[in-house]
């Protein structure tokens, strides 16, 4: 199950900040929204939910202390991107990540130090298939 975009705000801010409570979440949240020009803001009851509802998915983890309720994410950083990056791909390009990075690279002037990373990822990949 792929988290929504709402949830992946919630799960960057998790984990940059590591395990918070929903105040905290709500405020990260509305400083972003700020900072990025959008003039609604996430009330406080809206991110409870959502965490709630998080929570009952399984991507992020509740401990309890008296009224305060912590929340972290129960799922990995990267596994997440893999997960979503896969998914825009097979809807996207039609499961061709070759359209992907064509795409990518005609649509963005590369640095060298990105076409320097490229290469040696290719190179990788290439000498890790050629091993039985």
């Amino acid at each position: 199950m792929k988290p929504t975009e709402s949830e992946l705000e919630i799960l960057h801010i998790l984990w940059e900040k590591g395990p918070s409570t929903v105040r905290t979440v709500n405020d990260v949240l509305n400083e972003r929204r700020k900072a990025s020009g959008q003039k609604e803001s996430s009330g406080y009851t809206t991110s409870l939910k959502l965490m709630q509802i998080m929570h009952e998915k399984g991507f992020v983890t509740r401990t309890e202390e008296g009224r305060t309720h912590t929340y972290a994410a129960a799922v990995q950083q990267e596994d997440t991107q893999s997960l979503l990056l896969q998914h825009f791909v097979d809807q996207t390009f039609r499961g061709s990540t070759a359209r992907l990075v064509m795409q990518a690279l005609g649509n963005h002037e590369a640095s060298a130090e990105e076409l320097d990373e490229i290469k040696a990822l290719i190179a990788q990949i290439e000498q890790n298939q050629s091993k039985p």
